[in-house]
């Protein structure tokens, strides 16, 4: 395929267009608030098929609606002949299980899609697509959760009353495997801190796996009793409420775990690892061998700068240690183990030479061979060939800012880049890696979208998102700069200028951060058309990161250890310096607006940055690192009692004197992430020191909102930009019906 010839135009020269080349672009049209925000016509972009996956090698799975269709549906499309069907098409079932079931939301699924779980009031209904049996399994007080197919289809794991339990579907036999739940003692529903930190809000507390061979649960009980709990206030009603969850801050007890495993259908007692109950530790994601016979066991401790590999075998309730990695900062948990054939051979990425790379051990854990190695970052495996012996991952090789798919063979040779041209790529391989489907683009190239066979030829083009209509317009450019730090770093920016740049005007500045450890924001990505607008009315819109971002490896990313704050505000301040030194910024008017950890920058940047940011917009913010939870904090910053020096420098309170500008605060009064605590403190400090910001609370809200609330937010926040920054009215006619697109808080 032949990629387009992209044209890369430096700032100087769009700064200092000529007169001829102004009059040629103002032939273009300019693109309209409707066709920004609401894709009127003539539209500029179009939609690319909507491929989800992989029904087996050579199918892929396509969501769309055909001629007839009532609803969008999955089709799988053969690569070979073009042949498309309905895949996972379950209207047929609809009068079989009536109109209480929503058949487009299936609670679980095994692999083939055969044996469905369904859940309504609080209870479980099993379909069976082949012998076409619907039944109702359960009819309990409590609500049965995260129901759970065994991989052949033939039970169901669940929770209920914090307790586990499973179900065989052909008999309707349950089997209760846990006998003391409560609300301190859980197993198989995971405890706050390990949803959110360790295996991820994604599984909805599931704290239980099936293994291969659909035999065995493996489970996490989590005993909460130590653990101290945070009041969440809600103001509804009459006298409102309290809402308590069990959440460790920073030096606080953690919640006691114990990994165990039953055997389906088997009321005895679970097999339990032999780790010390009392030890102050952490375990991570499980991981089942191919055969189902062990488990690769994740244990990391307190201090979060060992972790190892534990082989636990459930048969002899014996464990032993087969990988061990300790680094002087910190190590982070492994999202996959991927097994590399019947031999036990596993591949782990770990960063511990200072760059995200791939290992091949043995079952044993032995080091059999180095995959990828330099001064880059691989992201992920994709998958793994056992036949062609190759390895196919993400990676950033070609450039920090940029993603690519590459091959690799076991032994370590021929590193091949299969992905093409300077654009990011997010791709999807097939199984067995003899596919893979990839959406393309960059800064100035609109999604682009193709099938590629296991060698990067293409196999099918699925078009482009820009229409023939995109080119008739004049559209603002963001070009990639690189800002130079005095001690050697080249910061990756994205920035775009208001198109025809008026000669002796300024321009206001919008930053958007996050700037967590490793949480890189800046890439070679096509950006939407949103952007057009804000360059149209006049704001100069930015994107920077910092050394702790990514882009620099683990080396960048341990400078933060012990100094949450310091490097982050080092380098943005950097990026404010780089351009206060364009002739055309203003420099009174340099906005900074983030979430999360980004809100805490944004407060930090109003106050310890106050020389060089003047408004900023913190949202749902981490304001003390004492306040949020001890397995995020503690892995960068230690304990309190450890680095009382870092807590203090790193706490939005200890610069507030030097506040100044205009800082509007937002938090959602039902946060159960970053509690509204944060805030609160914050608004205290700087009132007792009679300073003016703005604040704007959002109840019921946790963090992050939709609804209404969403729109309403991202309208105050647009009304900012526009009274702060522009100096203009908020044009409140476009934007109040205008939907939100989905994102926390009404995030566009």
């Amino acid at each position: 395929m032949t990629g387009r010839i992209l044209f890369f135009v430096s700032l100087s020269v769009v700064a200092g267009t000529s007169m001829q080349e102004r009059a040629g672009a103002q032939e273009k049209k300019t693109p309209t608030f409707g066709q920004i925000f609401n894709n009127a016509e003539p539209r500029l972009l179009q939609r690319l098929p909507t491929i989800s996956g992989w029904a087996d090698d050579s199918h892929y799975l396509e969501t769309k609606r055909k001629e007839g269709d009532d609803r969008p549906r999955l089709y799988s499309v053969d690569l070979k002949t073009g042949e498309e069907k309905p895949y996972h098409d379950l209207s047929e079932f609809r009068d079989l299980v009536g109109k209480e079931i929503d058949l487009s939301l299936p609670a679980s699924a095994n692999a083939a899609w055969t044996d469905l779980i369904f859940q309504k009031g609080g209870d479980l209904y099993y379909l069976n697509t082949r012998t076409k049996e619907f039944k109702r399994l359960t009819e309990s007080t409590e609500e049965e959760k995260n129901p759970t197919v065994a991989p052949d289809g033939g039970a169901v794991a669940y929770t209920r009353g914090n307790d586990l339990y499973s179900m065989d579907l052909a008999t309707g036999k349950e089997t209760r495997h846990t006998f003391d739940g409560s609300t301190l003692i859980s197993s198989g529903w995971a405890s706050w801190v390990y949803m959110e930190e360790i295996l991820g809000r994604a599984g909805r507390y599931r704290a239980f796996w099936w293994s291969p061979d659909s035999r065995k649960i493996l489970f996490f009980r989590f005993d909460d009793t130590k653990v101290p709990e945070f009041p969440l206030y809600n103001s509804s009603g009459q006298h409102g409420f309290l809402e308590k969850e069990r959440y460790p801050k920073p030096g606080d007890p953690n919640p006691s775990v114990r990994v165990g495993v039953v055997v389906a259908g088997d009321p005895r007692p679970p097999i339990w690892a032999p780790f010390d109950q009392t030890a102050d530790q952490y375990f991570g994601t499980p991981f089942w061998t191919p055969d189902g016979k062990r488990v690769l066991l994740q244990w990391m401790n307190r201090a979060q700068d060992t972790i190892k590999l534990c082989d636990f075998n459930p048969a002899t309730g014996t464990s032993k240690e087969i990988y061990v990695e300790h680094q002087t900062s910190w190590v982070d948990w492994f999202k996959s183990v991927d097994f590399a054939g019947s031999s036990g051979d596993f591949i782990l990425k770990s960063d511990q030479d200072g760059w995200a790379h791939l290992y091949l051990h043995s079952a044993s854990g032995a080091l059999k061979k180095r995959l990828s190695e330099g001064e880059w970052q691989v992201d992920k495996v994709e998958a793994v060939d056992t036949v062609r012996r190759v390895v196919y991952f993400t990676g950033k090789k070609e450039s920090s800012t940029r993603t690519d798919l590459y091959r690799v063979g076991l032994d370590g040779r021929e590193l091949k880049r299969l992905t093409f041209g300077a654009y990011t790529h997010a791709v999807t391989v097939s199984p067995g890696g003899s596919y893979f489907v990839t959406r393309y683009g960059n800064l100035v190239t609109p999604t682009r979208a193709g099938v590629y066979d296991a060698d990067g030829g293409l196999v099918k083009d699925l078009g482009e998102s820009r229409t023939k209509a995109f080119d008739d317009y004049s559209l603002a450019a963001t070009e990639l700069v690189r800002v130079a730090t005095p001690d050697g770093y080249a910061l990756p920016m994205t920035i775009t200028l208001p198109p025809h740049l008026e000669p002796g005007r300024r321009y206001p500045v919008l930053l958007e951060v996050y700037g967590g450890p490793g949480s890189a924001t800046v890439s070679e990505r096509w950006g939407g058309l949103s952007p057009q607008w804000w360059a149209q009315e006049g704001l100069i819109q930015v994107a920077v990161d910092h050394r702790g971002s990514g882009h620099f490896g683990k080396k960048g990313e341990a400078l933060m250890h012990r100094a949450l704050g310091k490097w982050e505000m080092n380098d943005y301040i950097e990026a404010v310096k780089w351009l206060r030194a364009k002739p055309y910024v203003d420099s009174t008017k340099i906005c900074i607006t983030g979430g999360s950890y980004g809100g805490y920058v944004t407060a930090l940047a109003l106050t310890y940055g106050a020389d060089y940011f003047t408004h900023g917009i913190a949202s749902y913010s981490v304001t003390d690192w004492k306040l949020y939870d001890s397995h995020y904090v503690e892995r960068f910053m230690d304990s309190p009692a450890e680095n009382p020096d870092g807590y203090h420098f790193g706490s939005v309170m200890t610069h507030a004197r030097n506040y100044k500008g205009l800082l509007r605060i937002v938090h959602g009064m039902m946060d159960d992430n970053v509690h509204m605590q944060n805030s609160i403190q914050l608004v205290d400090t700087l009132e007792n020191l009679g300073k003016h910001f703005e604040l704007m609370l959002y109840p019921g809200a946790r963090h992050g909102w939709g609804g209404p609330k969403a729109t309403h937010l991202r309208n105050e926040t647009y009304r900012f930009y526009y009274e702060q920054l522009l100096g203009k009215a908020f044009p409140e006619d476009l934007f109040r019906d205008l939907r939100p697109r989905r994102g926390r808080g009404g995030e566009e």
